[in-house]
This record gives structure tokens, C-alpha cells and sequence, in this order.
């Protein structure tokens, strides 16, 4: 049910922004080769300058990969607001994107040395954290409630997915830790760095 503020800012022919970010831990080493999606995704997004059809065409990709992944889900968290100004929209996604930017080792580091023999004795994290953060117009009840439940965060990525094809995303970050292969994110820093989440 829309609370009064809601009703009245519709009467009033405010637009209404949903602005949310999701964490979704995968754990165990057969999870680290979605690191792969995730940089692929980074790389795209930078060489477009954050144009936002490639950034929402990354998103598609990411959503549809943590969905087939569903297997590896350890914990996950959700966080966000509705509020009736762009401005503002705009002001909480940087918000959560600056926070996201600061988590342990969620800097994308873009390498194009490309591989070598190196590369196959990297040690292999046994977690990955994926953070999403998007504004999206209207009403988004599926992200509006809590994730933490398997069933409820996999019709949120989903959902997610159709908003993109729906053309109502806003904004869209990816942030992931750790940000490439061979970096490990162990079971201390995922409590110091990432307190919010909740076991699946």
C-alpha cells in the first residue's frame, strides 16, 4: 500500500525514482570464474565511457550469470530508498557508489598485458562479492523488500533485468571484490568489509 507521501507526490506529478543496491557472496572456488563476466563487463563499461546501454547490457549479463551461479549464493544484503527527485536520485546512487568504491579490493583494475604462464598459478578466491547499484523509475516492489532469501533475490535480479529491456534504469554501478584473478577476499574481510550480509 503507497504510504501517504507516495500518494501525494503522484497527485502532484512527481516522478518516482527507486535507488537500491544488492550484495550477492558466491563462495567456493568453482564460483571464481564469474570473475571472468564481471571483468569483461568492467572493460566494456570503461571503453564506452559509461554509456549507459553498454553499462545496462553488462548489468544483463552480470544478473544472468549470478542467476546461473544461484548454486554457489553464500549471503547476500540489500539496501535503499525511494525518493521523488532526480537530483536527489542522482545524489544517493554516488552515495552507495563512493561506499561501494571503498569496500576491500572492489577497484577495477583493468590489465591488458594479456596472459601468461604466470597467470595459471594464481591462487583462487574462494568468495566473490558482487555489488549493484541502480536507480530505476516507478515502482519496483520485487527490490523494495528484503533479498535476503533465495527465492526473493533471484525475482530481483530478475526484475532487474526487466528493467533494463523496459528502458526504465536510471543509473547502473557494478562494484565486485576481489577485482581480479588471484586476489583473494578471505573469510575475516568479508565480516570487516562486508557486515551487512546475511546468510542464504
Amino acid at each position: 500500500m503507497a504510504s501517504l507521501r507516495d500518494r501525494f507526490n503522484q497527485f502532484s506529478g512527481k516522478t518516482r525514482f527507486v535507488v537500491c543496491r544488492v550484495f550477492v557472496h558466491l563462495a567456493g572456488k568453482e564460483a571464481a570464474p564469474f570473475l571472468g563476466i564481471l571483468n569483461r563487463a568492467a572493460s566494456q563499461a570503461v571503453a564506452a565511457e559509461g554509456d549507459l546501454t553498454v553499462l545496462g547490457e553488462g548489468l544483463v549479463e552480470i544478473c544472468q550469470g549470478l542467476l546461473q551461479y544461484q548454486t554457489f549464493w553464500q549471503s547476500a544484503a540489500n539496501e535503499g530508498d525511494v525518493v521523488w527527485d532526480e537530483g536527489e536520485a542522482g545524489d544517493y546512487v554516488n552515495e552507495l557508489f563512493t561506499d561501494s568504491a571503498q569496500r576491500y579490493m572492489s577497484g577495477v583494475e583493468l590489465d591488458d598485458s594479456g596472459t601468461d604462464d604466470a597467470d595459471l598459478s594464481l591462487p583462487v578466491s574462494q568468495n566473490v562479492i558482487v555489488m549493484l547499484t541502480i536507480a530505476a523509475e516507478g515502482d519496483v516492489p520485487s527490490l523494495e523488500t528484503d533479498l535476503a532469501d533465495i527465492k526473493a533475490l533471484e525475482t530481483g535480479l530478475k526484475d532487474i533485468i526487466n528493467l533494463y529491456y523496459s528502458d526504465r534504469l536510471r543509473a547502473i554501478q557494478v562494484h565486485f571484490s576481489p577485482s581480479r584473478l588471484g586476489d583473494e577476499l578471505t573469510s575475516d574481510q568479508l565480516l570487516e568489509f562486508f557486515p551487512e550480509l546475511i546468510p542464504l
